[in-house]
């Protein structure tokens, strides 16, 4: 099976990477289903990536009806051990601007219907998710985003909400007291689920407006999502590049590589055996 170490999900605007030599799609089915679109491996460099665009090409899956479990295990058999999350977001500060981008190192979970775990027929995990973003990947997209030319922070706290619809003004003030930094609806569960699968899991977060809280500011509407993220593609595909090149051959840092690691709660020989043999790209170097 064709493989790649270093994946990418796009997010809207984003659903193709740009500069790929030797393409090949690959269609892949997983126990929990389809991923969200034909996976397209090609190579940047010296480097196999693996591309997905998160809503499917065109756009068609909805935030709520995203097959996330179905994307990360997908990607994780076809060997991706760093993933960049390519996103648009609004922002809950006036010092982050429509068009930077942010490199955020926490998030807050306002989700309700979807399934976050792989973890949830006869077998029990329980997996620290203190720092949910990897530092190392985290330190290397906001030092190519930064060498691309774009104004970039590092830092700050993802809220994801369900969606579909945008918040109402009394949510969004209310998130802001909150302590919140962007808003987005689609990084939960994918990064509890890249953890779970020990991908090294971080985001590049697009700002495209800033929410409905900014009384000087347009209310956020999909036609201004949309342009301020077109208008942030070409810095999306150069920081790429650049932070393929900066990720390291070996992963010798904590938490990802090892996350499952004293998480596995349900004793081996309890664990159903088409559970061991569906889930081993995940935990077979642990059972």
């Amino acid at each position: 099976m064709d493989e790649a170490t270093i994946g990418v999900i796009g997010g809207s605007g984003l659903y193709a990477m740009e500069g790929l030599s030797d393409v090949k799609e690959v269609k892949l089915s997983t126990p929990f289903g389809d991923p969200s679109d034909i996976i397209t491996l090609g190579t940047v460099g010296k480097h196999r990536v693996a591309f997905l665009p998160r809503h499917g090409r065109g756009h068609r899956i909805a935030p709520s009806e995203l097959p996330n479990r179905a994307n990360l295990f997908a990607l994780k058999t076809l060997g991706v051990q760093w993933l960049v999350s390519v996103s648009a977001c609004g922002s809950m500060r006036e010092d982050f601007a429509p068009r930077d981008v942010v490199i955020p190192d926490q998030t807050y979970d306002r989700t309700r219907q979807r399934a976050s775990t792989f973890f949830d027929d006869g077998m029990v995990v329980h997996m620290s998710f203190a720092e949910p973003f990897c530092p190392v990947l985290s330190d290397i997209l906001y030092d190519a985003v930064r060498e691309a030319g774009g104004t970039v922070h590092k830092g700050g706290v993802y809220l994801t909400i369900e969606g579909p619809q945008f918040s109402s003004k009394g949510e969004s003030n209310i998130y802001r007291k909150l302590g919140i930094d962007i808003i987005g609806m689609t990084n939960l569960p994918e990064a509890k689920l890249a953890r779970e699968a020990e991908i090294c899991y971080a985001t590049m977060a697009h700002i495209t407006d800033y929410d409905v809280w900014h009384e000087s500011a347009e209310p956020v509407t999909l036609q201004m999502v949309i342009s301020n993220l077109n208008a942030n593609l070409t810095l999306a595909q150069r920081a790429l590049r650049l932070a393929f090149d900066k990720i390291p051959a070996r992963r010798n840092h904590a938490p990802c590589p090892t996350a499952l690691h004293d998480a596995i709660v349900t004793a081996p020989d309890l664990i159903p055996a088409h559970v061991k043999e569906e889930l081993k790209p995940l935990v077979g170097k642990y059972i």
